[in-house]
């Protein structure tokens, strides 16, 4: 079942069906389970892309690894 037309949102940004691939794959981790939020999260990164709100680039650049409240201290009193 589809939930969103996310794929004529990533025409209207110019994204190639390559780049939604990777968008996709993104989504997918964050919702592995959930079809609709996977959708839903995918439409939005595409509605940000063809807004100019968000880069592709931005978009596919990697979270930085979360760090322990210990290493944050550690960190601050460099």
């Amino acid at each position: 079942m589809r939930y969103f037309d996310y794929e004529n949102v990533a025409e209207e940004a110019k994204l190639s069906p390559e780049q939604l691939a990777l968008l996709s794959e993104i989504a997918r981790k964050d919702f592995p389970t959930d079809d609709m939020l996977y959708e839903l999260y995918l439409l939005r990164m595409c509605m940000a892309i063809a807004s100019g709100h968000l880069t592709l680039s931005a978009a596919l650049k990697p979270e930085p690894e979360p760090i322990s409240f210990a290493q944050m201290m550690t960190a601050l009193k460099g």
